[in-house]
């Protein structure tokens, strides 16, 4: 059903959006980014296809629970020490698309205090849009 186009009016593109998450990271290839943490902040749109304008039930098993989507998201980012963003971005993408009924992902990732006068940000977009 995610993949299919609507074949009822009782169906719409659910996309699942956390915006502004703001953490820290172990991100950066300079001395003083390996030395402490990073602040960085994660936008995630995710695509779950053509679902049914309500769930079958009001029961949050029966639906991606966003509060473990957060979760991921903070605990891939702060793993391990990553060099380049880009790598972050990736792995994150990858982790996100392997969620039950997500079909597609867009992952923008900015590190907030890179520069005094601007933030730094990678965006990527992957499976089905």
């Amino acid at each position: 059903m995610n993949g299919a186009p609507p074949t009822q009016h009782k169906i719409g593109r659910q996309v699942l959006a956390l915006t502004g998450l703001r953490f820290h990271a172990n991100l950066g290839i300079l001395e003083h980014e390996r030395e402490r943490s990073q602040p960085i902040q994660v936008d995630a749109e995710l695509n779950q296809g053509w679902q049914p304008l309500q769930p079958h039930d009001d029961d949050i098993r029966h639906v991606l629970d966003y509060r473990k989507v957060r979760q991921i998201i903070i605990d891939e980012c702060t793993a391990e020490h990553v060099n380049l963003l880009e790598t972050l971005i990736g792995k994150l993408a990858t982790r996100l698309l392997q969620l039950p009924g997500v079909i597609g992902v867009r992952v923008r990732i900015a590190k907030l205090e890179i520069f005094d006068d601007c933030e730094v940000a990678i965006r990527m977009e992957c499976g089905q849009w």
